[in-house]
């Protein structure tokens, strides 16, 4: 029987395969300006983090301010690529299909990308309305704030529930408000997460083992 009575699942990178694809999409849109970057430098400075903050970035390093629409377009870019190229992360909806224990969805992006990703994965029906956006409270990773603000309406104290991350910035958030947080290696290219917390896998095969255990 498990120690959690909920799981608190992070969304790019975790529940849906976008990371590669919005990252591709900041990099592209960020050489535009010149900043001459790649997908490696996009996971490690970018990934988990809030678009405010990868703007800045941007910016910083063109030396010039970008946010001027910046962001609207790549929204719209990378919705456009989400309908054509994303998939869920690959063994994930067996994962939901097993557990036994309540699960949710709290991300750093806006609700209606979140939806979409879900919907378009076929994964939306399995969480209806229990989708937590960092955008909702204006709150982003790593402050704890939507991770804490998913376990209270799930009906559980942080200790009782697990959250599953996939990024540095993710993974902090969770220890930040408390919980046990397991890390989704599988992007992880820098191996940065075993730094971060005890637990990672690598393959979502293993994750119901690990809840249950």
């Amino acid at each position: 029987m498990s120690k959690y009575k909920c799981v608190i699942f992070d969304c790019d990178g975790v529940l849906v395969d976008s990371e590669p694809i919005g990252n591709q999409v900041m990099v592209e849109m960020a050489n535009e300006f010149g900043a001459n970057i790649n997908l490696d430098y996009a996971y490690k400075n970018f990934k988990g983090n809030s678009i405010q903050n990868c703007v800045a970035e941007i910016s910083n390093l063109v030396d010039a301010d970008v946010s001027s629409n910046f962001i609207d377009e790549y929204r719209k870019r990378s919705y456009e690529r989400f309908k054509n190229e994303i998939k869920p992360i690959k063994g994930v909806k067996n994962v939901i299909d097993n557990l036994d224990i309540p699960f949710c969805v709290a991300s750093s992006g806006p609700e209606t990308k979140i939806k979409l990703n879900l919907e378009l994965t076929g994964l939306l029906p399995y969480f209806k309305n229990n989708i937590f956006s960092c955008y909702t409270i204006q709150k982003w990773k790593p402050d704890p704030a939507v991770f804490l603000w998913a376990a209270e309406t799930m009906g559980f104290n942080p200790e009782e529930c697990l959250v599953i991350e996939d990024s540095p910035i993710g993974v902090e958030a969770g220890i930040n408000g408390g919980f046990d947080v397991f890390g989704f290696t599988a992007h992880d290219y820098k191996n940065e997460l075993v730094k971060k917390t005890n637990t990672v896998f690598n393959n979502m095969d293993c994750l119901l083992n690990l809840v249950q255990n």
